[in-house]
């Protein structure tokens, strides 16, 4: 494939955007995997592509022909110096390994402290609790009223009374302060009877070859699912969008979760507050994410959810990837498996049996058939 155009590769224009960019690779992957048929070098080829047009900064270096394509030729098709051409096989001998195939992440729940201070058989809560329906309310208050004339008849009227009004008073401060913790209105036990007993919505399996995203597919099947509230989606569009713009997502309460699987080389990585990925201590440039503005996006359309990001990170050939366990304010902090099971496990874990009705239906919409 000496002097492939990236953009043709792809089949985009070079004006796509970057979702248009990762829909197109997705396609290509499928058919063009050696799992599918393909050949190692054709899906090296496509996996440079997309890794260097999904970069803002790789694509406009590209653009400029500073970046070499597969061959050793520039993007005008010119051979390459000699210098240039060793450059582009060292980058190719420690980049990301093709063949390679990551070790499945098994956290050890030994180690997980919210892992057993949840009880996976509590009551879920729905909120905002629907309005009770005029009928209804009729109804509750009609009914207890039939008992008053029984009350006031009674020789203890007095306490009869006290005794009677004491359940009115309650329900009444239930009603005001928590009223999810009455019984369900119409409209709650329509949304139960739908959604009550659905837990991930969306395809969690990826495609061929992401092996990134189909591992934190199973983390969240075999860990979170364990949050009696917890709700996970996978593929989710922006809202301005009809891309799966966000790999995963996981809803409990009034915290969101949103996630990204990477394979990226082995290394330690860390984030700056603003947001800058560092590998080894330098600024990492082997790859890119969006997902902080995903997260910005997505607190605009949720304003009274907490949403947060993860990077979830994987080695993309042999070697150990390791991330800062320290506190960031870092949109989007990089994790490995097992500390994104447990940070993100133990910020769920908070209320762990809430189910927020109105983001739920939201998020669900943004899920990519």
């Amino acid at each position: 494939m000496s002097g492939v155009d990236y953009y043709e590769l792809l089949g985009v224009t070079r004006e796509a955007s970057a979702a248009e960019i990762k829909s197109a690779y997705r396609s290509l992957a499928r058919v063009m995997h050696p799992d599918a048929g393909g050949t190692a070098g054709t899906f090296r080829s496509l996996q440079e592509a997309y890794e260097t047009l999904s970069d803002p900064a790789r694509r406009a270096a590209y653009d400029r022909g500073e970046i070499l394509t597969t061959g050793g030729r520039d993007t005008r098709g010119a051979p390459t110096s000699r210098r240039r051409r060793s450059r582009d096989t060292d980058r190719r001998d420690f980049g990301a390994d093709p063949s390679f195939v990551p070790p499945v992440p098994e956290p050890d729940v030994a180690r997980l402290q919210w892992w057993n201070a949840v009880n996976p058989e509590q009551p879920v809560r729905y909120f905002p609790r629907a309005t009770y329906s005029r009928g209804e309310v009729l109804a509750t208050i009609g009914g207890w009223a039939l008992l008053l004339p029984v009350v006031l008849a009674s020789d203890a009227w007095p306490l009869m009374l006290v005794l009677w009004l004491m359940p009115a008073v309650a329900v009444a401060g239930v009603y005001r302060h928590v009223p999810e913790y009455l019984p369900p209105a119409s409209e709650d036990r329509v949304f139960l009877s739908e959604f009550g007993r659905s837990v991930v919505f969306g395809q969690p399996e990826g495609i061929r070859g992401e092996y990134g995203e189909r591992f934190t597919a199973g983390l969240l099947a075999d860990y979170f699912t364990r949050l009696p509230g917890a709700k996970v989606f996978h593929g989710l569009s922006w809202p301005d969008s009809v891309f799966a713009d966000i790999d995963h997502a996981v809803l409990c309460g009034r915290r969101l979760v949103l996630i990204e699987s990477k394979m990226w080389l082995p290394g330690h990585y860390t984030a700056d507050a603003d947001g800058t990925l560092r590998r080894n201590g330098g600024k990492f440039r082997g790859g890119g994410t969006r997902l902080a503005e995903g997260i910005a996006a997505y607190r605009e359309l949720l304003d009274d959810i907490e949403v947060v990001g993860a990077l979830v990170l994987y080695p993309s050939r042999a070697g150990e990837i390791t991330a800062s366990e320290s506190p960031t304010t870092a949109p989007a902090p990089p994790m490995t498996p097992e500390g994104f099971v447990r940070e993100i496990g133990h910020y769920l874990a908070q209320d762990p049996a809430s189910v927020h009705r109105d983001a739920f239906r939201t998020v669900l919409a943004r899920v990519v058939p």
